[in-house]
């Protein structure tokens, strides 16, 4: 039996996790929420982190009513992410691994979202569609590595999403995403998009411009192209949510079929703070039942960036005999999924 404590920090939620033989001893976490139509910077996201996460370790001990000596491994997020918040996570690891005697190991971002996603549904060896703010992957399992098939060869989905919530003002509290899947329930009215699937790879970044000149034509830096028509100004926030929504999940769903069809698969497993989304659910779905396969997905307890992820996918690095040199013990903020060996499967 392993127990292992998770720091999780990469972007702007600061988790802690606590896993014994798989079994979920505690899972807390915060999120830095900024003003509408406002990203979060690194700067002070890493602050907002700084202050929280000594009471969040504490909470979490308390809740899995463990002591320091009850752990047997400390793990964090060693990548991919924001340099100033990663660092946070990575130094109080650091820190609490030499002050408890306790190894230490970084860990994959990513692989902790796929093993965590594994873990709570029980899917077998799925395709995985990796969704979240700033990571789009189609991934699947072949000879101990996660083998991207395909991906975005711009920006991610979920960065896609907030952008827009910015555009419109739309609220960051829960998050920008969940509150355009709020709006997208509200309208059916379907408004043509740009569409933009490169073989496996998928493209978001000219959608957003498009759809930024329907939600604000005013803007526009040509204003002799007039490649809108009169209409332009009465499509609601609603109608483009939707629209947005539907385009850019239908991308989505066609990659993932493509890999299903080449790995002659039948499961598929949505991780990342995306995978929430209902909406992207329940097209998965139906894609997955047409073909006779099922759909696995986790939700937000599980989706969203938690320090959970990160101790269940130390636990089994440690548990496969995996170990990390203290002076080993850095950050990247470009760290691949399938540049992990992935140990603790035999299949």
């Amino acid at each position: 039996m392993v127990c292992a404590l998770g720091i999780e920090g990469s972007a702007n939620k600061i988790g802690i996790g606590i896993i014994r033989d798989g079994e979920v001893l505690a899972n807390v976490r915060r999120t830095y929420i900024t003003p509408p139509g406002e990203g979060f910077l690194p700067k002070e996201t890493a602050k907002h982190h700084r202050e929280a996460i000594l009471g969040l370790v504490k909470s979490s001990l308390k809740e899995a009513q463990l002591e320091p000596s009850d752990l047997d491994v400390i793990c964090y997020t060693k990548g991919p992410g924001m340099a100033p918040p990663l660092l946070v996570g990575a130094i109080v690891a650091r820190t609490l691994s030499l002050l408890w005697e306790i190894p230490l190991l970084g860990v994959n971002h990513c692989i902790g979202h796929i093993e965590m996603g594994r873990l709570i549904t029980g899917a077998q060896n799925p395709i995985v569609l990796y969704v979240s703010g700033g990571n789009t992957q189609v991934i699947a399992y072949s000879n101990k590595r996660y083998r991207i098939f395909g991906e975005t060869i711009d920006i991610a989905v979920g960065n896609c999403l907030d952008r827009f919530a910015r555009i419109i003002k739309l609220s960051n509290d829960p998050s920008p995403g969940y509150n355009i899947e709020q709006l997208a329930k509200s309208s059916n009215r379907y408004i043509k998009l740009p569409y933009v699937v490169k073989g496996m790879d998928v493209s978001f970044s000219g959608i957003l411009s498009y759809i930024e000149d329907l939600a604000e034509p005013g803007k526009r830096q040509n204003k002799k192209k007039k490649t809108l028509d009169e209409e332009v100004t009465n499509y609601s926030q609603a109608d483009l949510c939707y629209s947005l929504q539907e385009t850019i999940f239908a991308m989505l769903v066609e990659i993932t079929e493509r890999a299903m069809a080449h790995c002659e698969s039948n499961e598929v497993l949505i991780v990342g703070g995306v995978g929430c989304n209902e909406r992207l659910q329940e097209m998965m779905r139906i894609m997955c039942e047409e073909r006779g396969g099922k759909l696995f997905a986790t939700d937000e307890r599980y989706c969203i960036d938690n320090g959970l992820m990160i101790a269940h996918a130390g636990a089994e690095m440690f548990r496969s005999g995996t170990r990390m040199p203290f002076d080993e013990s850095f950050i990247t903020q470009r760290f691949r999924t399938d540049e992990v060996l992935v140990s603790w499967r035999d299949d």
